[in-house]
């Protein structure tokens, strides 16, 4: 008889839960490539070569990868620029799978966002996806360091009056990743450019996260595959 290749749940435990918009809970890829495409293009580079870095970081993080020997005043001068552009194109941004259920589940937990988007921007996007704000929020304009510096994620821990051990943070991104590990949280990668990039637990979409709250107040978190 073969071996059974089931994956056994991963049960998880926190007392507050930190989470990256795109990605994550918003599928935004369709703006971020005609953007960054364009972007790349107008600069003479590879489209392809860039789309490898820009998730997960500030617009002025990428350039500076991208365009090392340029200064960096003009990153953040052109990332004004990149930002009004996303926020006004939200032309196929919509949930990722299972994220409205997930949303409604955490309503009343602890809980925060924490993205490299800046204010505007995040809440287009997660109007443009019919999702909720969460109350404690983490946007570009509150952090001097992009992802992968974990300033975010401390500062969100922080906001919610929760120890960086007792977070666990939901992200796509390998900056992201790395940075919620940097923070010494644990972190659960979420869909296909996640698994790459070591995070503590995996899954294809927020369908296969469960979240019930525990009598001690924790937030117990089951991961299905």
């Amino acid at each position: 008889m073969p071996a059974s290749t089931t994956t056994a749940p991963v049960v998880l435990s926190a007392r507050a839960l930190l989470l990256d918009m795109d990605g994550t809970i918003v599928n935004s890829d369709a703006v971020v490539e005609r953007c960054w495409r364009e972007w790349a293009l107008s600069h003479g580079l590879d489209p392809e070569e860039a789309l490898k870095v820009v998730h997960g970081r500030q617009g002025y993080a990428t350039m500076a990868i991208l365009l090392p020997e340029r200064p960096m005043e003009l990153n953040h001068a052109e990332n004004k620029l990149m930002l009004a552009r996303e926020t006004a194109d939200t032309d196929g941004v919509v949930p990722v799978g299972g994220a409205a259920e997930f949303m409604a589940a955490i309503a009343g937990l602890p809980h925060a966002l924490v993205t490299s988007a800046d204010a505007a921007l995040a809440t287009a996007r997660m109007t443009a996806a019919a999702l909720p704000m969460p109350r404690v929020r983490v946007t570009a304009e509150s952090v001097g360091a992009s992802k992968p510096d974990p300033e975010g994620f401390l500062k969100g821990a922080a906001e919610l009056g929760v120890d960086p051990a007792d977070c666990v943070v939901f992200e796509d991104s390998s900056a992201g990743i790395a940075a919620g590990l940097a923070a010494g949280m644990r972190v659960i990668g979420i869909g296909p450019r996640a698994a790459a990039y070591g995070p503590t637990a995996h899954v294809p979409d927020l369908t296969s996260v469960r979240v019930e709250a525990a009598e001690d107040g924790t937030i117990r978190l089951t991961l299905t595959p």
